[in-house]
């Protein structure tokens, strides 16, 4: 079922990213804000690329600091950075398997308007396994300037949105030299995110299918 959804009807998540970072970037605040209010949730996390690397390490940590209390199970894969599109196959197969270990009540996504090649694919296989499943794709800010209008925000307290700030600082130490990862860049669109929904900041995200529950 497709369908919208209160926090306390979500017993299980699903969370896929094509590189580490990803996840925490474009959902880590929901993560935390979910993760926090319900402990024992259960989130299964699929990463597609950066196993066997300190990449990985990073992520593990990341993801653990991220969902405090949940039941997490990670898997991170080995994909070639970039070239998703020639492993098509083998990132099926991984996204299949998800599917047969977990029902989630709400998955954690890229969206399918992404610039990058890596989330541009997962986003479109995603909906070919989760086929009854309510999908919000996040958003990551790029050279490519592919952000566009998302019609699902998250409202973030202050203290969440500089929570996922320092865990991205501390977590991904081999990210830091990078130009776009820093703390004005996430406050930013978290800031922006929260003007398009009356709040402090937010995360948005993109749904293709959404199924109205009036009569609960």
């Amino acid at each position: 079922m497709i369908g919208l959804r209160t926090a306390s009807s979500v017993t299980r998540v699903a969370a896929l990213g094509a590189h580490c970072d990803d996840l925490p970037i474009g959902a880590g605040g929901s993560l935390l804000t979910l993760c926090s209010a319900h402990p024992g949730i259960r989130v299964d996390a699929l990463v597609l690329s950066g196993g066997g690397t300190e990449r990985e390490d990073e992520e593990r940590a990341a993801l653990a600091a991220f969902c405090p209390g949940a039941d997490l199970r990670v898997r991170v894969l080995k994909l070639p950075d970039g070239r998703l599109p020639a492993h098509w196959e083998e990132a099926k197969a991984a996204v299949e398997e998800l599917r047969a270990e977990t029902d989630p009540d709400l998955i954690f996504a890229p969206w399918a308007g992404d610039a990058h090649q890596d989330h541009r694919g997962l986003a479109r296989l995603v909906p070919t396994a989760f086929r009854d499943h309510l999908v919000l794709g996040y958003e990551i800010a790029k050279w490519d300037g592919d952000l566009g209008r998302p019609s699902v925000y998250q409202p973030l307290d202050a203290e969440i949105a500089e929570s996922k700030v320092s865990l991205l600082q501390r977590h991904y130490p081999s990210q830091r030299h990078r130009s776009w990862f820093d703390r004005e860049a996430f406050l930013g669109l978290a800031r922006i995110r929260g003007i398009e929904c009356q709040a402090r900041y937010a995360e948005a995200f993109h749904v293709n299918k959404l199924t109205l529950r009036l009569e609960n």
